[in-house]
Parts: C-alpha cells; structure tokens; sequence
C-alpha cells in the first residue's frame, strides 16, 4: 500500500547530530530498456526480469536497516519499491519530484530514431548534456532543481534514518554528484544499472 503522509524525523536524547543515510536504488529493468528506447516519463511496467532484479535487492537490504521507502510515481519505480517495501514491511511514500526527466520529443523513440531526426542535439546530449534542451522535455537542471528539493524536504522529515530513494538513473546520478562531490560533466557517464542500490551516508547540517 502507498502512502503519501511522512513520519516525524528522527532524534536521540542527546540531541546529538544524526547521521541520516540515503540509500539510492534504480527500478528493475522494463521491455524499452532492452529495446534501448527512451522512457523518460512514460511509463512502462518492470518486465520479468526487472521484478526478479527488485526481489533481489530486496534480499540484499534485509540488513541495512532499511527504515522506509520514497518513489517516483513511475510504475517501473513504484512496481520495484512495492517489492521491496513488502518483502521487508516498509512503508512507501510516493514522490513525483523523484520521476526521471521528461523527454519530451524523445520520449517513446529508440535511440537510432532519436539520432536519425536529432542529429546534432543527440550529439550534444551526449557531449555536454547541460547545454540540451530536448523538445518538449526537461534541462538537466530543472530535474537537479526538483530532485535536490525534494531530497531536501525527505531529509528534513526523517533527520537521522535510513531512507530508500526508489527512482531512476539521472536523478540517482544527480545524487551522486551532490552527495560524492563528482564532476556534473560525468552525469550521464555514470554506470546505474537496473537493480543498482547504494548507501549514501549525509551527514547533519
């Protein structure tokens, strides 16, 4: 069952600083993975595999603490955050800051289509991907924008607890690069696989 509400944040008794821990997690791999078409904010389901890939995280979180969930409210996150969330009886929160960015024109097209009809801003996107506008869709920015407010507002909610973020491969990449001081120019050259997950420890500001 998804939940929209949060809980309190978290305190000790001390008042001592907390470390809150994010643990970032792609959904489970769908058909237009395979294909190699973009998904951006459509919304395909998780195919076999991509269900089995999020039971299998699911075993591997059972001992980090894992407290409770945030998704996107794309079905191929919601589908591998409910997975996990019942096999280890966490609640989920639905979070649409969280979706991937929106793709606009590209959106639906395999990645041959896209180069063949955008040559040149295909080109770019895979060269210096800040400076892309796609069509329709989404900067880069504007999805670093949303996705860090959110992050922010998840944290100030749950101060001290082990979050599982459930979402997709350029906001997770975002997330690195905030959290491990990466060079942005390596956003889209980050290896995110289906059924990653990672712990990111944030220290209390």
């Amino acid at each position: 069952m998804f939940a929209r509400q949060s809980r309190p944040a978290a305190t000790n008794d001390e008042g001592d600083n907390l470390m809150t821990v994010l643990v970032l997690i792609r959904h489970g791999e769908t058909d237009w993975n395979v294909e190699g078409r973009y998904q951006g904010q459509a919304d395909p389901p998780l195919n076999e595999k991509g269900r089995q890939q999020a039971r299998a995280v699911a075993h591997k979180l059972e001992n980090l603490g894992l407290e409770l969930l945030y998704t996107s409210p794309l079905r191929r996150a919601r589908q591998t955050a409910q997975i996990i969330g019942n096999a280890l009886g966490l609640p989920i929160y639905v979070e649409p800051r969280l979706m991937e960015i929106n793709q606009g024109e590209w959106e639906t097209l395999l990645v041959t289509e896209i180069q063949a009809r955008f040559p040149d801003l295909f080109q770019r996107w895979e060269s210096d991907p800040w400076s892309v506008h796609i069509p329709g869709g989404e900067t880069l920015a504007q999805v670093q924008e949303r996705v860090y407010a959110a992050i922010d507002d998840i944290l100030a909610k749950h101060r001290g607890s082990h979050i599982g973020i459930v979402a997709h491969r350029l906001p997770l990449a975002l997330l690195k690069i905030r959290y491990q001081k990466l060079d942005p120019e390596k956003v889209r050259k980050l290896a995110l696989p289906n059924g990653y997950f990672e712990e990111l420890h944030v220290p209390d500001e």
